[in-house]
């Protein structure tokens, strides 16, 4: 599995590519939305996890650029990881196109159970 994590924080980045790590899949970072966009056109990955607060341009965004894409990968998985706690954040989340929010510190069984239902297509629990 290939995985692209768009985050600004080093630490995030460090700590979630483990846990994806202990899975077997492989991580490509982003330190930005604006990086991330351009390696999601040069690369093909299997799902996306975006961080919303970031300098430039913020992961609302950057999921809304992807979901405009006119191709096959206009349809890539997206999971949003934050630590925005807005009482709307995951409908506005949703109605941008992400598939799954998850809040930090995300646990890795967290991670790894909404993973899997998403590339499963939501049907039952699949184990990475």
């Amino acid at each position: 599995m290939n995985v692209i994590f768009i985050e600004d924080d080093p630490m995030n980045r460090r700590v979630v590519g483990d846990m994806l790590n202990v899975a077997g899949a492989a991580m490509t970072e982003a330190e930005s939305g604006e990086i991330g966009l351009k390696l999601i056109d040069e690369n093909d990955f299997d799902m996306a996890l975006i961080d919303l607060r970031m300098p430039g341009m913020d992961g609302i965004t950057a999921i809304e650029r992807i979901r405009q894409r006119d191709d096959a990968k206009a349809k890539l998985p997206i999971i949003v990881v934050t630590a925005d706690t807005a009482i709307d954040l995951r409908e506005r989340c949703l109605a941008a196109g992400a598939d799954e929010v998850l809040f930090k510190p995300v646990a890795m069984d967290a991670l790894f159970e909404a993973m899997g239902r998403i590339l499963a297509g939501g049907e039952g629990d699949m184990i990475l």
